[in-house]
């Protein structure tokens, strides 16, 4: 196993799942409307998940000996708090969550059954929350899939 690549990966989880801290609490703060105590509570479920995530990858770079990032990931602030918005952005930066998850498993396929299972765990995670973002952003009605992949 390359330590250093696996070590950068978890890093990048880190990082992502912190910025989705900031991103998850952010979005509760601008919501606004009939729907808002809901919608505000589901976001903020979501910042607490992300760092617990967070938490957790930092507990495996220091299973491995190694020192967790203080950087966090990237932020957008489009200044479109319009609940679709805020969804799609939701949905792209899962995405790339995902992403991340499933290239560490790619990196430690084979040679860590912990570091096999933490990563299938949260890409079922994440494939989970993908597709309740998916149904939030589909139309009262409509069946099909918002986005596809």
């Amino acid at each position: 196993m390359d330590k250093n690549a696996v070590v950068s990966a978890l890093n990048q989880i880190l990082e992502m799942e912190l910025a989705g801290v900031v991103r998850y609490t952010h979005y509760s703060l601008m919501v606004f409307g009939y729907n808002r105590i809901p919608i505000v509570s589901w976001l903020r479920s979501q910042a607490d998940e992300g760092l617990l995530h967070a938490q957790e990858a930092g507990e495996r770079i220091t299973d491995l000996g190694e020192h967790p990032s203080l950087t966090m990931g990237p932020l957008l602030e489009t200044h479109n708090h319009d609940i679709g918005a805020i969804l799609r952005e939701s949905l792209e930066h899962e995405k790339v969550t995902l992403g991340l998850y499933q290239d560490l498993l790619g990196l430690v396929d084979g040679h860590s059954v912990m570091l096999e299972e933490y990563a299938r765990g949260k890409i079922y995670a994440e494939e989970i929350h993908l597709g309740e973002v998916d149904k939030m952003l589909r139309n009262p009605g409509d069946i099909a899939a918002f986005a596809r992949g």
